[in-house]
């Protein structure tokens, strides 16, 4: 996800990136199992300054919160970042961004990956009666009996101790 601006003349460029599970696997956080998130790119390219419009639209795989199955979550939203250049490279807030001044590329992958974080609402979990009946039967009555019959070994071994 790396744009390349050096030798760019002032104008508008427009980049389109898909985002899918090769790239959410290569952050390692669980949150995001997959997902197909289409960006849409524009970089204002002035002489002393970048300024980037994102358009992010798809949707991303996440487990649900009440039974861990996975769900599917819709990604629609616009986000802004302005880069302007300095002897060192800075991040000023989550939209602007100071890159040393010769740079020449800058890497979107960290931006991109937050954007679509932050569309995500804060509890995730299906809509009342789709989750996993399994697990919303054993959250309801944790102590019933194990559908293949066996009670928790862990549950067992502390029966012993008694």
């Amino acid at each position: 996800m790396i744009i390349r601006f050096g030798g760019l003349k002032s104008g508008v460029y427009a980049y389109d990136f898909v985002l899918g599970r090769e790239f959410f696997e290569e952050w390692k956080i669980d949150e995001i199992e997959d997902g197909n998130v289409k960006i849409h790119v524009d970089m204002e390219r002035q002489e002393r300054m970048l300024l980037f419009t994102f358009g992010l639209k798809g949707e991303v795989t996440v487990p649900c919160d009440r039974c861990l199955a996975p769900m599917d979550i819709p990604i629609d939203g616009e986000e802004h970042l302005s880069v302007s250049f300095s002897d060192t490279e800075t991040t000023l807030d989550e939209q602007q961004l100071i890159l040393p001044e010769d740079a020449t590329e800058i890497d979107l992958s960290q931006h991109l990956y937050e954007y679509v974080s932050v569309q995500l609402p804060l509890f995730r979990s299906h809509p009342e009666g789709d989750c996993d009946p399994e697990v919303v039967r054993h959250i309801a009555d944790p102590d019933a009996p194990r559908p293949d019959g066996d009670i928790d070994p862990r549950w067992e071994a502390l029966k012993k101790l008694k």
